[in-house]
């Protein structure tokens, strides 16, 4: 049997909470995957880090129970997810903000990646550069991202670098894209679709 290679697809979908983001991409790349008769793989970047994050966590691997998903426990360093991801694959990383998170609370020489110059900006690149590899593997890889632009600013400082990032990282990853999704009340609205703006 011959196995035809795909040119991978990237799809950059963000929303607020409960805003129907994860379901909406899940049911994109399970679609997909049907039809291809391929594999479906979800990199997860949740910690259980209190009782809230655990419930979300459960919900999530409980709205995948029906379909067949290869989750990778991958909540920094999405770099070693690389090995596992396999050609054609339909793959789903959830979520950036929680990555974002977890990479600038990591701890290099004592100090948190945030209080280090040039840090994060390093694990920027080197996810820039890993997204771009899994999607030369996959066949559609799903990117999902928290909204929080939006809010008011924060005094903190720390959440200040954190929002900074998010903004930054965003505008790199739809520029990759090739759909752009903001996820409301569970509805999609396309701000790139197939590489052109869709709204103007």
């Amino acid at each position: 049997m011959v196995v035809q290679i795909m040119s991978g697809k990237l799809t950059f979908i963000s929303g607020g909470v409960r805003s129907g983001k994860s379901a909406y991409a899940e049911k994109l790349l399970i679609k997909g995957a049907i039809t291809a008769e391929s594999r479906l793989v979800y990199i997860a970047s949740g910690r259980a880090v209190d009782e809230e994050m655990k419930k979300r966590i459960e919900k999530h691997q409980l709205d995948r129970a029906e379909q067949a998903w290869t989750t990778i426990e991958q909540p920094a360093n999405l770099y070693e997810a690389l090995p596992f991801i396999q050609q054609n694959d339909f793959v789903l990383w959830d979520c950036l903000t929680t990555w974002l998170a977890n990479e600038l609370y990591t701890k290099q020489d004592g100090q948190f990646c945030i209080q280090l110059d040039g840090c994060m900006e390093n694990k920027a690149k080197q996810m820039l550069e890993t997204v771009d590899e899994i999607r030369k593997k996959s066949a559609h890889l799903v990117i999902v991202s928290n909204e929080v632009l939006d809010e008011f600013p924060s005094p903190y400082k720390e959440t200040k670098k954190y929002s900074e990032w998010i903004g930054r990282l965003h505008q790199k990853l739809v520029a990759l894209s090739d759909d752009a999704i903001e996820m409301d009340y569970g509805l999609p609205q396309y701000w790139k679709r197939e590489g052109q703006v869709a709204v103007r």
